[in-house]
This record gives C-alpha cells, structure tokens and sequence, in this order.
C-alpha cells in the first residue's frame, strides 16, 4: 500500500474573515518585504493555498491596498484608546494614550515606507481617535486650564512631533516624557 501525503486544508471562513486573515498574515510580510513579497509568501504565512488569495483579491495590487487600508484603519485605535482603564490618574491614562498613538504612527509610517504610498489617509480616518482622545481628556477638565480638545490637538501634536523619526532624530522621546511636557510644561517652578 502506498503512502499519501495528506496536506491539511485552511478551515472554510466566509470571504470577508479570509480577506482579514490574509491580510494580517500579508501586514507583517510586506513590512519586511515591501510589494516585492510573493503571493506565495502570503499563502505560506496564512497557511492557505496560493489560489485563495485569488478567490478574495482580484489581484495582487488589491491585496496591497487592502493591507495600506487596515493600516490606516482608525477602529483598532479609537478602541484601544477607550479600552484604557478609566480609574488611573489622568497622566497615567494619557501616557496610556501616547504609547497608543506612537504604535499607530509608526506603524504606518513603516507600511508606508514598505510599500511606498505616497497618498493621504482618506479624510475623517483621524476623527474617531480624536473624539477618543478628546473624551480622555474631557472626564478630567476640573485639572486643564485649557479645554480638553486643545488639550488632546496639542498631546497629539507633541506625540508625532516628538516620534517621527524626521522630526526627532535622536532617541524618541517616551510617552510619560510626552505626557509630563504637556501637563507640566517646561518652566522651573518658583521655590518659596
């Protein structure tokens, strides 16, 4: 009796759970290897066959932009921003934010440099984690002398400024380090 050689087949996911899980399995792939990463490196990675791709993605340029999409996609944060245990002291809440926000940005920074966008998140993609930030800083307003949408504009402002690697070419400044800069700024205090 001859042996046969019995490959395991993906379990069967409606086309909408395969396009998510083969995107996951291209993000990491097309982080290290940009557009040039295979089809076949992407199948190996979701533990699919080839020709499944296919059956979700017309081709591989729509994979490529299905990966770019989730990148920018502002769900993952906005949740992950209104997950952060609201009974922490504020800064601790905000450093939360800030580590939150470098992730996203340099996770996008990376896909964009990997396979070479070059255009602009569509517009409102950046609202959502806004409002999410916003209310962060809304539930603690009795300790801002400014109001809480300055306050978050101005945390997300220091947040890239102080994270992109163009911007800040040395060591990246840490989210408690960021937090502290807004909430305490830079002036000696007085000693009475």
């Amino acid at each position: 009796m001859l042996a046969t050689k019995t490959t395991k087949r993906a379990k069967a996911l409606p086309p909408d759970e395969r396009r998510a899980a083969i995107v996951a399995a291209a993000l990491p792939l097309m982080l290290q290897h940009g557009v040039g990463v295979s089809t076949r490196q992407i199948a190996e990675a979701a533990c699919i066959a080839e020709g499944t791709i296919f059956r979700v993605f017309p081709d591989k340029e729509a994979l490529v932009a299905a990966v770019v999409a989730s990148a920018f996609d502002p769900a993952p944060v906005e949740q992950a921003l209104e997950a952060i245990d609201r009974t922490l002291p504020f800064a601790d809440q905000l450093t939360q934010a800030v580590v939150i926000m470098q992730r996203r940005m340099r996770d996008i920074w990376n896909i964009t440099a990997a396979v070479g966008v070059t255009s602009a998140p569509r517009p409102g993609t950046r609202a959502a984690e806004f409002a999410a930030l916003t209310a962060i800083c809304e539930r603690h307003r009795a300790q801002l002398s400014r109001p809480p949408k300055m306050v978050a504009q101005t945390l997300r402002g220091l947040t890239l400024a102080l994270t992109h690697p163009a911007l800040a070419p040395d060591q990246p400044v840490s989210p408690a380090q960021i937090v502290s800069l807004l909430l305490d700024g830079v002036r000696t205090r007085p000693t009475c």
